[in-house]
């Protein structure tokens, strides 16, 4: 079953948008953007190997440049290849995996971190090697959250039982979150919609990241003419 969601968990009306359409790695593992995520894959595991960043940031300029897709089919292809992956939506504001792969969102980051729920309680397992850990309720002092100590302790747990963890992070113009959470990766991937983000957001994204000691190990680029959903520069 590719799709699940945690029982008795639906959604409002209007709560949330329907993403499970762009999930392309499992819904058409042929089509050009799924050969594009598996380039990007091999980037990751071949070109950093003597210290391979194992906790990855996807952030982004602004919204809707697709890096909760990108990161959810980027934690697919790793998954299709033996590896063990954690995806955790720490965009508390606007968090959209569950959209990705049709899950409920009444629980997740937040019911681990603030009631201490056992992670191994929360998660989902849409796929065999792959956990996605959905934001939950909105707190209402995001940043505030990702700072504790207990995010911290979250964050060592989860490295040491994943071969990855990717984080995806709210944007990096209108709130601080992200540069937050930079803190716990080894390695950021800026997610940019090609067609439409300016090269001065780009600049700033990675000036940003890097005054906070964050590391930009790529750029994914989405809606690259002549691509499928994304291509990769890094």
């Amino acid at each position: 079953m590719i799709f699940s969601r945690r029982t008795g968990e639906g959604r409002e009306e209007g709560e949330s948008r329907d993403l499970s359409g762009q999930l392309v790695t499992l819904l058409d593992p042929s089509n050009v953007a799924s050969e594009a995520y598996r380039t990007l894959r091999t980037n990751l595991l071949y070109a950093f190997v003597d210290d391979p960043p194992r906790v990855i940031l996807l952030t982004s300029p602004g919204r809707r440049e697709g890096k909760s897709i990108t990161c959810a089919n980027l934690g697919v292809v790793l998954a299709q290849v033996g590896k063990s992956v954690l995806i955790v939506d720490c965009d508390l504001r606007k968090p959209a995996v569950h959209d990705v792969f049709g899950l409920g969102n009444a629980q997740g980051l937040i019911t681990v971190l603030v009631k201490e729920r056992r992670l191994q309680h929360t998660w989902d397992e849409p796929m065999e090697g792959l956990k996605v850990l959905t934001a939950g309720p909105t707190p209402p002092n995001p940043a505030e959250v990702l700072s504790t100590q207990r995010f911290a302790e979250f964050m060592q747990q989860a490295r040491e039982e994943f071969d990855y963890v990717l984080l995806d992070g709210p944007p990096l113009g209108p709130v601080a979150d992200s540069a937050v959470l930079s803190v716990h990766a080894d390695g950021s991937l800026l997610v940019i919609d090609s067609q439409n983000t300016r090269k001065v957001a780009v600049r700033r994204s990675v000036r940003d990241l890097e005054a906070v000691g964050g590391d930009v190990i790529g750029v994914v680029m989405n809606k690259a003419q002549g691509f499928g959903i994304n291509d990769y520069y890094g």
